[in-house]
């Protein structure tokens, strides 16, 4: 038995060495995949923001135009659509069902009568369609749970 004592210390001490190295290696793997899904996740968050900052910056145009004119070009729907149609790709249900809605109104208002600055002076006094208002809160939500 005093003869194994030296050989059971040297395999107890080499197993040690070995459980610490893998505890080492595990950590840092476990530590990279977390850095790289918090990375993917700020990606995919601006990835998302610009998007919402797309239709918004398209949609509000579309939607002055709208004002001002009983018809429009076809082309000028051309963005807007295109946006929302990335966003059935990248975003939530309700997002998309927002901006969807909110082309929905923005379109029907071609149909209106032009508009005149007073006219629209008036109507921000009485509590102004915004129709992208829905969108944006849609948005918020989103971003602030992502």
């Amino acid at each position: 038995m005093a003869d194994t004592a030296p050989y059971l210390s040297a395999v107890a001490a080499l197993a040690g060495t070995f459980v610490g190295g893998i505890t080492s290696v595990t950590t840092s793997w476990l530590g990279q995949q977390r850095q790289t899904n918090e990375q993917r996740r700020v990606r995919e968050k601006e990835a998302l923001q610009t998007l919402y900052k797309q239709f918004i910056e398209n949609a509000s145009r579309l939607y002055l135009d709208a004002l001002e004119h009983n018809t429009t070009e076809i082309s000028k729907l051309v963005d807007v659509y295109s946006t929302l149609n990335r966003m059935r790709v990248l975003s939530s249900p309700k997002v998309v069902a927002a901006a969807d809605s909110a082309l929905r109104v923005i379109v029907g208002v071609y149909a209106n009568e032009n508009a005149t600055f007073s006219g629209v002076r008036q109507s921000i006094g009485q509590g102004f369609l915004d129709p992208l208002r829905p969108f944006s809160d849609a948005c918020h939500e989103e971003l602030k749970n992502h």
